[in-house]
């Protein structure tokens, strides 16, 4: 009797064992790691970029929007698992899927070539969002091992307390060399000059001077030969504006932030608030190029234009606080309202301002 008690109790454990390590199992390939997840992030954004240039090229088909799609419904479900801090959050794929059919869907070329653009810069808005989470998890150490750092680093040679110095092996030969020259030229009925490394150093300085003069001389010549003699000027050739295209939006020759900006202004008296905050996100990238202080590109996302202007610290928080409020409100997080778009305007300008 006892010993049946006791297999009966050996066997429910084992099956309590088995049913627990299943469930951690099965609980565990429900979510995926963060790498997993940017990987497919990253391999969805490199897609979308090939399908963007087929497109800029007339060069797809509809097998390629079918492929396409189905490749995102593929590796995007509606709502998934991503492991995070020991525990796991859940993220939803609704406007990447919502995209894609609207793709399938649509027979226009440019409205295509439009979502098309906007997938990928929303891909590489997740994509950069992501790689700042792993860098930021990547840099994070204790004080005790800064503390250790920082002994090893004080502890190097070049912090240690300098020795008195000696003569060195170069020094010993050059003063026998200068001793020997002083031995050649000296007289038996003269004292010998004094001939060491100080009169070398002179005659040193004296070339380095002259040289330097003779230079500015140069210099001077070719700036002012123009102005005597009008013919030696080079004729320049006036300079052809480069195409401008920003996210996807190709810009007229003679357009200005200013006009871009008027056109948004225009857009959002008429209620269109969504369109008009692209179109001023837009007029500031334009005024940025204008000043110089980003170069536009094709390919380039609005996250890469954010990165461009990181070591300017005044303008790097208020240009991320525009970004913001341009991805909220055009991949449609967040519907807009009146008091949206004047606080959208209020960013601008202060971005502006502190250029």
């Amino acid at each position: 009797m006892n010993h049946s008690i006791r297999s009966m109790i050996a066997s429910l454990i084992r099956g309590v064992t088995l049913a627990t390590l299943a469930l951690c199992f099965c609980s565990g390939s429900l979510a995926a790691t963060v790498e997993e997840y940017k990987s497919k992030i990253d391999f969805a954004r490199k897609l979308t970029i090939e399908l963007e240039a087929k497109l800029r090229n007339d060069d797809s088909n509809e097998l390629d929007i079918r492929e396409f799609a189905a490749r995102i419904r593929r590796d995007f479900p509606t709502a998934e698992l991503i492991e995070w801090n020991g525990g796991t959050v859940e993220t939803t794929s609704g406007w990447l899927l919502d995209k894609a059919r609207e793709l399938e869907g649509e027979a226009d070329s440019k409205k295509r070539l439009l979502a098309v653009i906007e997938t990928r810069e929303y891909l590489s808005a997740i994509s950069f969002k992501l790689e700042e989470l792993r860098l930021a998890a990547a840099v994070e150490r204790t004080k005790d091992a800064d503390k250790q750092k920082l002994a090893e680093i004080l502890r190097r040679e070049e912090y240690q307390k300098p020795q008195e110095k000696q003569e060195s092996v170069v020094q010993e030969w050059l003063r026998r060399f200068l001793e020997w020259l002083e031995s050649i030229f000296s007289s038996s009925s003269e004292p010998a000059p004094a001939f060491s490394g100080l009169s070398a150093i002179t005659v040193l300085l004296q070339v380095l001077i002259y040289g330097g003069l003779l230079a500015l001389l140069g210099v001077l010549v070719y700036k002012i030969a123009p102005m005597l003699f009008p013919k030696l000027k080079r004729k320049r050739k006036p300079k052809k504006r480069k195409e401008r295209i920003i996210l996807g939006e190709q810009l007229g020759e003679e357009a200005t932030a200013t006009d871009l900006f008027a056109e948004a202004e225009r857009l959002a008296r008429e209620g269109n608030l969504r369109e008009a905050i692209r179109k001023g996100y837009v007029a500031l990238l334009c005024d940025l190029s204008d000043r110089k202080v980003i170069g536009l590109a094709r390919n380039k996302t609005n996250r890469d234009y954010l990165r461009d202007v990181r070591p300017r610290r005044d303008l790097h928080p208020r240009m991320k606080s525009v970004t913001d409020t341009f991805e909220r409100h055009w991949y449609g997080f967040q519907e807009s309202a009146d008091e949206d778009w004047a606080r959208f305007r209020e960013e601008y300008y202060e971005a502006i301002r502190s250029v």
